[in-house]
């Protein structure tokens, strides 16, 4: 094909679909009418500059894709919803990104930090530790097994976190259709790659799963934080919470080469394997789609296209 595949993915929104490719975005929603609503636009010169194609560096880029664009997406599609009257934006629209961004980093990153530095004090002041932190972090490592605990516990309770978040909120009905139009992203995304026409008939054949999901993003961005942290040894509280929010676009960068690597080797069998967690996890991110998602689904990715063909 002429377009390189690995540069499509997208997100579901209220009713809708984001598909995103190398120069725009559309937007596919119902509105209360039940009829399709497009919206497409222009990215950034940013998103096709030479900075995206810096290994690590463009992770930072995606972090800023997911939560800028994708915020503005779902805005977006909850206005088509409730129409002009009750329209979000403005300092509302930036409020509420500031106080998602806030809860998420708080949930899923400081409140485990601390539980796992307190556990780790707890044990380094069981064994004798004293006060003050042993000077050599390997010596730390060696007679410390407050340390590992500690990293243990706060691992644990991320992916416990994460997990049982998801796995919560997918009982809401809202949210449950919202998976559902995640399950036509990803059925459209294949279909696509797969090479066969898009219609519903025909994406509806294909896997609600995909390697390249922002699910499998999340999973492995915590996972990869378990073991960074737990490379830097002890640390005071302060220095503990500021290192857990400062390497989170360092992690986002290692965790975007690593979807990329899998993505790109999935005819190996290792690699079939190292995914299956990231899989598994996207069971509770998507539903089975009805015909009408997977006409909004495939209605987006047209409509990006063409925008692309257009720019």
């Amino acid at each position: 094909m002429e377009d390189r595949i690995i540069t499509y993915g997208g997100q579901a929104v209220i009713e809708g679909v984001l598909m995103r490719g190398q120069k725009s975005l559309a937007i596919a929603m119902r509105n209360p009418k039940g009829e399709i609503v497009l919206h497409t636009e222009q990215l950034a010169r940013v998103y096709r500059s030479g900075i995206t194609k810096l290994p690590f560096l463009r992770g930072v880029i995606l972090l800023w894709d997911a939560l800028g664009l994708g915020m503005r997406a779902l805005t977006i599609s909850a206005n088509t919803q409730t129409g002009e009257d009750e329209k979000l934006e403005g300092a509302p629209l930036y409020l509420t990104m500031a106080l998602s961004f806030a809860f998420g980093i708080g949930l899923f990153f400081l409140l485990p930090a601390m539980i796992g530095g307190w556990v780790e004090t707890f044990f380094h002041s069981s064994t004798g530790g004293g006060g003050g932190l042993p000077a050599p972090a390997l010596q730390a490592i060696a007679s410390s097994p407050g340390l590992w605990i500690g990293n243990l516990v706060e691992g644990v309770i991320k992916l416990a976190l994460l997990v049982g978040y998801i796995w919560a909120i997918g009982f809401m009905p809202d949210i449950r259709r919202l998976f559902g139009y995640h399950g036509a992203e990803h059925k459209t995304i294949n279909a696509y790659e797969a090479g066969v026409e898009l219609t519903p008939e025909n994406v509806t054949k294909y896997p609600i799963q995909h390697a390249r999901c922002g699910t499998a993003f999340l999973l492995t961005l915590v996972l990869l934080s378990i073991l960074v942290f737990t490379a830097l040894g002890p640390l005071p509280m302060l220095w503990r919470l500021t290192s857990r929010i400062l390497l989170i676009p360092v992690l986002a960068g290692f965790a975007v080469e690593y979807i990329r690597w899998t993505a790109n080797h999935l005819d190996n069998r290792i690699v079939q394997w190292m995914i299956k967690p990231n899989l598994a996890l996207q069971s509770l991110t998507t539903r089975d789609p009805d015909t009408q998602m997977l006409e909004v689904a495939i209605a987006s990715f047209q409509a990006m296209r063409q925008a692309e063909n257009q720019s």
